[in-house]
């Protein structure tokens, strides 16, 4: 009798650390999807207020973000030596800032065919799948913010960048750049 009852005991145990177990992965899982679901809130949100921001005080933005000294800058520039943007690299993110002089259209080619969707998206994919795996923490997944005044291209912000990527994302986004820069002055390689 007495050892009837320690196996309904144990058995009891067995179902209660099985329970645990598997609502531990459900609440990692519902915290992977709230996790999408602010980063998509942030950049479908971080766009439209760019563009309902009267132009005054988003022309005064791009001086605003204060860069901290201990960031590095790597500039961007043309295989012929012009100037493109900025790469400012702060921890794990990089902040990419166009030169005041140039006007990068978001609907000019490659830009969102390419650099968002087959090279950002792609890395936040890869990212939250291995979330979704446990391999990473959700707050070590890439994203990326895009802040534009109108259509213009104004700041790209990409948090948690790896080094491996952070080559990778350098020549992306320069190769984007000279594409795009190429295209508004008519020249096509």
């Amino acid at each position: 009798m007495e050892e009837e009852k320690l196996r309904k005991i144990a058995e009891l145990r067995e179902f209660l650390e099985e329970r645990i177990r598997n609502l531990e992965a459900e609440i990692d899982g519902l915290k992977m999807i709230l996790e999408f679901v602010n980063n998509l809130l942030l950049e479908k949100s971080f766009k439209r207020v760019e563009e309902i921001a009267p132009p005054k005080p988003v022309e005064a933005a791009p001086a605003a973000p204060p860069v901290r000294e201990a960031a590095r800058v790597i500039p961007l520039k043309t295989s012929a030596g012009e100037p493109l943007a900025n790469i400012y690299v702060e921890d794990k993110n990089l902040r990419i800032i166009p030169e005041a002089d140039k006007k990068f259209d978001v609907n000019t080619p490659p830009f969102g065919a390419f650099l968002v969707d087959k090279v950002l998206a792609k890395m936040r994919d890869t990212d939250l799948e291995a979330v979704r795996r446990g391999e990473i923490m959700p707050d070590e997944a890439l994203s990326f913010d895009l802040r534009v005044d109108g259509n213009i291209i104004r700041e790209i912000f990409i948090r948690n960048v790896t080094p491996q990527r952070e080559r990778e994302l350098r020549s992306a986004i320069r190769w984007t750049l000279e594409k795009m820069y190429d295209k508004t002055r008519g020249v096509q390689p």
